[in-house]
């Protein structure tokens, strides 16, 4: 066997059992890596109080880092898995939001996306067909729009 073989086969055993990387743990090694950019640019500004933000900026990606690499070799799954529902549930508007922009964007020359007066929803019509009547679906509200 290898050397690279029986690395891996170590590694292996040696995360069995552990929580390893779910999207709480990416999301604060994303959050540590910005805030310690952040921190190190703002601290390299000779203005006190922006170099004491860059210091603290720097610790708080410390700190990130540090709670990331505990959840990661964590071996209590039960308490890690439930913190990364509370995660994905609270941040779950903002991946849907982020991922209907993309889609919007993607689809702009196919498209018209606008939003509703009335209550604001998405709503989107084909390109090149004129002046339209749409009835909102979620508020029934009619209006004019051109696509």
């Amino acid at each position: 066997m290898s050397f690279w073989q029986r690395f891996k086969q170590a590694l292996r055993s040696f995360m069995e059992g552990r929580n390893g990387a779910d999207h709480l743990s990416m999301a604060l090694l994303w959050l540590g890596l910005i805030s310690y950019l952040l921190g190190s640019i703002l601290g390299a500004v000779n203005v006190a109080v922006v170099s004491l933000l860059g210091f603290l900026l720097s610790i708080l990606g410390l700190a990130a880092y540090i709670l990331c690499i505990f959840r990661i070799f964590s071996r209590n799954r039960d308490k890690r898995a439930a913190e990364n529902r509370r995660y994905l549930n609270w941040s779950q508007k903002r991946r849907t939001a982020m991922k209907q922009a993309r889609m919007r964007f993607k689809n702009r020359k196919k498209y018209k996306y606008f939003r509703c007066p009335g209550c604001r929803a998405w709503l989107r019509l084909p390109r090149g067909t004129g002046m339209v009547t749409v009835t909102c679906s979620r508020c029934h509200n009619s209006f004019t729009q051109k696509s």
